[in-house]
């Protein structure tokens, strides 16, 4: 079987791994942190020492990097990064949630070493990893992705789209992410509204969660917002960087997004509040 790479063991990043390994592939594992990787070891993938180490060893390589700096570094570190361990024959997966216009310059630098490049990252959280129910979003050449494709189903892909060229699959995953904060930060003002109003908010979940006005994501958050049960596992640290990154995008195109700006505020202000390490629900507590 393919040899594949896992960059970054963080929560994501080690479940992937987990189920790669449970599938029977040969892991070998980067972690900047290396004590985090021990539990892996201990189900049988290599750790590698930098990503470069990791980089020579495999056939297929996925980064999962919290954002743009980390990927940055792990990628292009000119000493220890994986892009120097790079084979022509390798392929390059980078499953983190960036921005497209870095995802665009990685994508370069990748393919003048003759290596092909696949941006795909995911849509899911930890009970959706350890489910294997994930949805990629892929950005590249689709001759590329279907090659992968074992590989994405062994990591825990329920669903992967083909979204476009480089860079695409990066844009799409930040406006789900949007999506979602936007409905999240919409239902936990107005839970706090109506909890003002007498209407406490195991009520309104009960009377809003029933109406089509409310999608699945929004209802599962307004339960965790209810039960007040705020454990990561999107924390809003990196909901907040994700809409910094959205800003970021709409602006280098001269694309209108007056909700995503009007909505990034609220995720800055639940930081400071110190609700930053919380699931993406604990801005609830911003209103209640």
């Amino acid at each position: 079987m393919k040899k594949v790479g896992v960059l970054g063991a963080g929560a994501m990043g080690s479940r992937i791994a987990q189920n790669l390994l449970k599938a029977g592939y040969p892991v070998i594992v980067y972690n900047r942190t290396a004590d985090k990787v021990q539990s892996l070891v201990n189900q049988g993938a290599i750790y590698a020492a930098t990503p470069r180490e990791a980089t020579e060893q495999v056939d297929i390589v996925m980064s999962m990097m919290s954002d743009d700096d980390v990927s940055r570094q792990v990628w292009l570190d000119p000493a220890t990064g994986a892009l120097q361990g790079l084979r022509k024959d390798t392929i390059a997966l980078e499953s983190s949630t960036l921005t497209v216009e870095w995802t665009k310059t990685l994508a370069t630098a990748i393919e003048r070493q003759g290596t092909d490049f696949l941006d795909v990252p995911i849509v899911g959280s930890r009970p959706q990893a350890e489910a294997r129910k994930l949805i990629y979003l892929a950005g590249g050449k689709a001759e590329v992705l279907a090659n992968i494709q074992p590989v994405l189903r062994s990591a825990g892909a329920v669903i992967v789209h083909h979204i476009g060229s480089v860079g695409q699959g990066m844009a799409m995953k930040l406006a789900v992410n949007a999506l979602f904060g936007i409905q999240v930060a919409a239902l936990a003002e107005l839970i706090g509204m109506l909890d003002k109003q007498g209407i406490v908010p195991e009520k309104a979940m009960d009377c809003l969660g029933e109406l089509p006005v409310t999608s699945l994501a929004a209802k599962g958050a307004g339960s965790l917002m209810v039960a007040n049960y705020h454990a990561p596992m999107f924390p809003i640290n990196l909901i907040e960087k994700d809409f910094r990154y959205v800003v970021q995008t709409a602006q280098a195109i001269n694309a209108a997004i007056p909700a995503s700006t009007s909505i990034h505020p609220i995720y800055q202000d639940a930081i400071a509040q110190g609700y930053g390490d919380q699931n993406i629900t604990g801005i609830v507590q911003l209103f209640i």
